[in-house]
């Protein structure tokens, strides 16, 4: 069986926007692996249920099924081991850039993004995003970016950190990107998916970074449908 990854998508299954799927999907190109991609919508909870998972990405390579990214990156490193690696030393040294994606960076992108993902879903993927996510901020989508032009200065500050190191290196990873790069890339690949909104300004080394990724991989990322010009 050819090798599969589970990816969210909305109407349009090109436009493939999970954070997640995204840190797969360049792990993959990383690694030089392709995969056949299985589109996934929000309601379609049975399809992944079978496949024991509940969350995409879901990645099926020969008898192995790894449900969650940062199982599918340690599969990857342990089963291709000749192919370029994802990580520079222990896998483990990792985990804090995740947390902090998923924990800092991640909240912060929905107060500014999360309104924009409903005219992409379908009818029934609409009203269960909504439901659930109005019930997650405790207020209306549209309340929850209001103002948001203004609070991207803050938002931008947010990232000093990763503004630090891109200032004095290319990449995360140094002088090539590994999966540091590709957890970050992960979330505003969300973002240029699903929304119109400019996150960073041209000049800034995060937008350089940004624009070094997404012309990786013969323009993988760039090639993406995408909202953001």
């Amino acid at each position: 069986m050819a090798r599969q990854l589970y990816e969210l998508v909305g109407t349009d299954p090109a436009r493939r926007f999970s954070p997640f799927c995204w840190r797969s999907r360049m792990a993959l190109a990383h690694k030089g692996l392709d995969a056949d991609v299985i589109p996934w919508r929000f309601t379609e909870n049975s399809r992944l249920a079978a496949l024991g998972g509940k969350t995409v990405p879901i990645l099926l390579d020969g008898e192995a099924t790894l449900t969650d990214s940062w199982d599918i990156a340690l599969h990857l490193e342990r089963s291709y081991p000749t192919a370029p690696a994802l990580f520079q030393g222990l896998p483990e040294t990792y985990r804090f850039i995740g947390a902090w994606a998923d924990m800092v960076l991640h909240p912060a992108l929905a107060k500014l993004i999360v309104s924009d993902i409903v005219p992409l879903l379908g009818p029934s993927d609409a009203a269960y995003f909504i439901e659930s996510r109005e019930k997650r901020f405790g207020m209306p989508l549209a309340q929850v970016t209001a103002g948001r032009e203004a609070r991207l200065p803050e938002f931008r500050a947010l990232l000093a950190p990763l503004r630090r190191v891109l200032g004095t290196q290319p990449f995360l990873g140094g002088a090539t990107p590994d999966y540091a790069d590709y957890t970050v890339l992960g979330g505003f690949m969300w973002a240029r998916s699903v929304s119109p909104l400019r996150l960073l300004e041209a000049g800034d080394d995060l937008h350089a970074w940004r624009e070094r990724m997404l012309d990786l991989f013969g323009g993988l990322a760039r090639g993406a449908p995408a909202l953001e010009a």
